[in-house]
């Protein structure tokens, strides 16, 4: 993902659009390679909870009329080769089990104890692991986290306005830090430490995690302000991070098959499922993810129903394994907007709700649970299966009668093109940033992720996104010309407001090839030719190399692709558009290759062709 873009990547529900893609016939579908689904008692329990979610999926959006999905075709559709389930019901695990293979090429099946990597999930029980300290005394809330940071400083500067950034703030995402999320590295690579992460230092492939808001002034995502509080765990404690998670979480819960180890290995290792792109297994089976704190938790979805039912127990006044009610009152309390000490929120009352999302390459998942009924599911996938995972949620809360996150089908309103086109154009609030494009009669969520996806009307001010179910309404103008949209369902409560466009040509400023290779850095720029193309040339590595077409500003000029296909090289005549997604680039034989960018009158095409060793 681009390290410049604003976007999510922890919960999906925040605006999970900015990363899915496509409609809810997935008409771009991968075909998972031919392993056939293994036998149905392979992957754990049988009952007529697990038959129902193999035959009762429903999309966020669909005709009205239309039959119920299987899960079998909705795994091939989406790409998805493994999967695993765990339902919480009236405070106990009522059932776990797994579907599909963990491997597409060695078939092997996915059971209850394939573990994944759960991505930002991992955040939340970082939170836990956080507040068990806060809780002996060892760390505080409220504090300066440079009082308990050795190894490291976080550097002062007139964007935090001076103030102190706390444990409070870096677990809520208020300490106006920067650094999104992580691309993580291929295996067998140089991996940097915590300290060269903070500090944007090779081999280190981020930015440097530093203040650029005031703090407490907003919620602005940041995984770097995670790694800042692994890095303060263990300098308070003087152990390493996954140490510390296994002494203080996994084996006081029972989490047999969690470890935040990166890169992975022994037992837990020996049950890992393998990371798919588009029903193929990414180069060396996963990411290695340093960054432990907000990306970096292997497991399975039965322990981490252990982990949600510990923390409602002791939401619901009894002393839990892992923390006081009046800790987890804490956690579980909006900080800012809907988000709390590590999990986002959502709901109401008795609806109450805590979860996070989490995308690693190769893995998506997702879980939520009630914060004053035993009631819960997580879900995990070896794929790009975030939407499938939605699916599942619908499927099994419909099941059980929770009907705040049961299937809900939407039949969309036929809005005149004029009142589309008045919604469309940039859009920021929250840290994020969305651009809303108008093409063929609908209107498209722009973000920098793979695809865009379709936003449908519900009215002429509300809107569901297609895939995630996410729901939007609309601000206007007098003229009707909105002034920014707010989320009212599905997501926390963030609201972005329309920005006046640069009215630049794109291709007249200053562009670089900016990816995975430099950091996302402007160190790569295209200079012109006499024939009016612009020309780069780079040494890459071998494997794939994530990349744009940018200028300095983002806003400016961000040229991607529709469509998240893997491109090899040599690649001719490429067309690019502005806000398109990353250009996943697959280099056979590492060498110097030349990028050069052909004007058009519609859009620019890329050449990209290796012309040195």
């Amino acid at each position: 993902m681009k390290n410049g873009m604003r976007l999510l990547p922890g919960w999906r529900a925040l605006l999970f659009f900015m990363l899915t893609s496509g409609s809810s016939q997935v008409s771009n579908a991968a075909e998972v390679p031919a392993c056939r689904m293994p036998d149905a008692k392979a992957g754990g329990v049988v009952n007529d909870h697990t038959r129902y979610v193999e035959t009762n999926l429903l999309p966020a959006v669909m005709e009205a009329g239309a039959r119920p999905l299987t899960l079998a075709d909705r795994m091939k559709a989406y790409g998805v080769p493994g999967i695993s389930v765990a339902v919480i019901h009236n405070g106990k695990l009522d059932w776990a089990r797994g579907w599909g293979v963990r491997h597409s090429e060695d078939c092997k099946p996915v059971t209850t104890e394939t573990v994944f990597q759960a991505a930002s999930i991992s955040k939340a029980v970082t939170a836990a692991l956080a507040l068990r300290l806060v809780e002996q005394g060892r760390l505080t809330l409220d504090k300066d986290i440079n009082l308990a940071l050795r190894s490291w400083k976080l550097p002062t500067s007139a964007a935090s306005n001076q103030q102190p950034v706390t444990l409070r703030h870096l677990l809520s995402h208020t300490a106006g830090l920067n650094l999104h999320g992580f691309p993580g590295y291929r295996a067998g690579s140089a991996l940097p430490t915590p300290v060269q992460i903070l500090d944007g230092r090779p081999p280190a492939n981020t930015e440097a995690v530093r203040s650029i808001l005031p703090v407490g002034a907003e919620w602005r995502y940041s995984g770097g302000g995670y790694v800042v509080a692994q890095v303060a765990l263990e300098d308070v404690t003087g152990r390493s991070f996954a140490d510390l998670a296994e002494r203080e979480i996994f084996r006081p819960l029972g989490m047999r098959h969690s470890a935040y180890a990166q890169p992975l290995s022994g037992p837990i290792g020996r049950n890992a499922a393998s990371g798919h792109h588009e029903g193929k297994v990414i180069p060396g089976a996963h990411h290695v993810y340093p960054e432990l704190a907000p990306a970096g938790l292997w497991t399975s979805a039965g322990d981490l129903a252990l982990f949600l039912l510990d923390i409602q127990k002791s939401a619901s006044g009894k002393r839990g394994t892992l923390l006081s009610p009046s800790l987890v009152k804490a956690m579980l309390s909006p900080v800012k907007g809907e988000w709390g000490l590590g999990p986002a929120l959502s709901g109401a009352g008795t609806s109450r709700r805590f979860g996070h999302d989490g995308v690693n390459e190769g893995f998506q998942s997702t879980m939520a649970a009630y914060v004053d009924k035993g009631e819960g599911i997580v879900v995990l996938t070896n794929g790009a299966g975030k939407r499938l995972a939605d699916e599942i949620v619908r499927a099994v809360a419909t099941d059980y009668g929770w009907t705040e996150l049961a299937s809900k089908p939407v039949i969309e309103a036929a809005l005149p093109i004029a009142a589309l086109a008045a919604l469309a154009g940039p859009y920021e609030g929250g840290g994020l940033s969305v651009f809303l494009d108008l093409r063929e009669g609908h209107l498209f969520a722009q973000t920098g992720g793979p695809e865009p996806e379709r936003l449908v009307a519900i009215s002429s001010e509300r809107f569901k996104t297609s895939a995630s179910g996410i729901v939007v309404e609309f601000d206007r103008e007098a003229e009707g010309k909105a002034t920014g949209f707010r989320i009212v369902e599905g997501g926390p409560s963030i609201t972005l407001a329309r920005v006046t466009a640069k009215a630049v040509d794109p291709l007249s400023v200053p562009l670089f090839v900016r990816g995975s290779m430099n950091g996302w850095s402007v160190e790569a720029p295209l200079r012109k030719l006499s024939d009016g193309s612009l020309s780069a040339d780079l040494l890459l590595g071998a494997g794939e190399h994530q990349l744009k077409i940018g200028a300095a500003d983002w806003s400016v000029a961000d040229y991607g692709l529709v469509g998240s296909t893997i491109v090899k090289e040599p690649v001719e005549g490429l067309p690019l558009i502005l806000r398109g997604g990353n250009i996943r680039l697959s280099i056979t034989n590492a060498g110097t290759y030349r990028f050069k960018i052909t004007p058009a009158p519609k859009e620019p095409f890329l050449s990209i062709r290796r012309v040195g060793g």
